[in-house]
């Protein structure tokens, strides 16, 4: 029982951050109806930002707390983030609006590669590290219980936390806030908030810049885990089948979606593993994801599409 627990609970928290993921692609598609293939590329961009703004901040500043100089790298790389958002929005995705899926799908595909450029181009392309404090030593919990405790990662669990946090203030965002009620109504219906006064130019850079806060939290996350590579981009990959599975306008379902994909990795992985030869957590996530489009392709929360002609 303590080993499934283990192996349950380093599930939830893959699973977490793969949720943090989905939440870019939820949002972006909720509001403008824009799958974000360059999503891993924000995600790698503000990883980046924030690996060398806290390597270069406290030159720049003298600053030698690594708190404070971490606090002042996020900071610069959020509003970075909220710059290449608009500047998505403003220069390409305004002109694009109403076009065909796969003009869409074009664009965000050029913005993924124009994005991994430039941060090679400003950051440069070795691999770096963030060091946010967050502890890398194992601990073990429930001795009392268990024989020999639960092993549990720190990190992992601090950056579990982190995420469901964000997810938190995303949820009162959008259901507290005027403009979250705003975001819910253009999700709902373009034409009939447009009718009812709500800008939807402003609409989508706010998405698309929340968005890249989301990008960067992520990035910041996983590059404090694996180190910010360019591999990183792969991460938004990982993630397109929690979105299948959770739904393609649903943040409940991303966050679900996330959940069920990072439990069923792991258990899959170390029950299944041993019997076909290993390798199950690669697939597993894409073959569910398959499963869902056969069967119930919107997914768990995500709205049934009908055409009446």
């Amino acid at each position: 029982m303590a080993f499934f627990l283990e192996t349950l609970i380093g599930g939830l928290m893959a699973g977490m951050l793969y949720s943090l993921v989905a939440l870019g692609f939820v949002l972006i598609y909720k509001a403008s109806g824009v799958f974000n293939f360059a999503q891993g590329a924000m995600v790698l961009f503000a990883a980046l930002a924030m690996a060398r703004f806290s390597e270069w901040i406290p030159r720049w500043t003298g600053i030698d707390n690594r708190i404070a100089a971490n606090l002042l790298a996020f900071l610069v790389a959020g509003v970075l983030m909220f710059a290449v958002a608009w500047l998505i929005e403003r220069l390409v995705l305004r002109h694009l609006v109403n076009q065909e899926g796969a003009t869409l799908l074009m664009a965000t595909l050029g913005i993924a590669y124009f994005l991994e450029g430039l941060g090679q181009t400003l950051f440069g392309s070795d691999i770096y590290k963030i060091d946010i404090g967050m502890p890398k030593d194992p601990v073990f919990i429930l001795d009392s219980v268990f024989q020999g405790g639960i092993l549990v990662n720190k990190e992992d669990v601090i950056a579990a936390g982190i995420a469901a946090g964000l997810v938190i203030l995303l949820s009162l965002f959008f259901q507290k806030t005027t403009t979250g009620r705003a975001l819910r109504a253009v999700a709902d219906d373009h034409q009939a908030a447009q009718s009812i006064g709500i800008p939807l130019n402003r609409i989508w850079v706010i998405v698309w810049c929340v968005a890249g806060v989301v990008a960067l939290v992520s990035g910041m996350i996983w590059g404090s885990k694996l180190g910010v590579q360019f591999s990183l981009t792969t991460i938004a990959l990982r993630a397109l089948p929690v979105v299948i599975l959770g739904g393609l306008t649903s943040v409940p379902g991303a966050i679900l979606g996330g959940l069920i994909i990072g439990v069923g990795e792991k258990l899959s992985e170390v029950y299944l593993g041993p019997y076909v030869g290993g390798g199950i957590e690669i697939w597993f996530a894409y073959v569910l994801a398959l499963v869902f489009l056969l069967f119930r392709p919107q997914g768990l929360f995500g709205e049934k599409i009908i055409d009446r002609v």
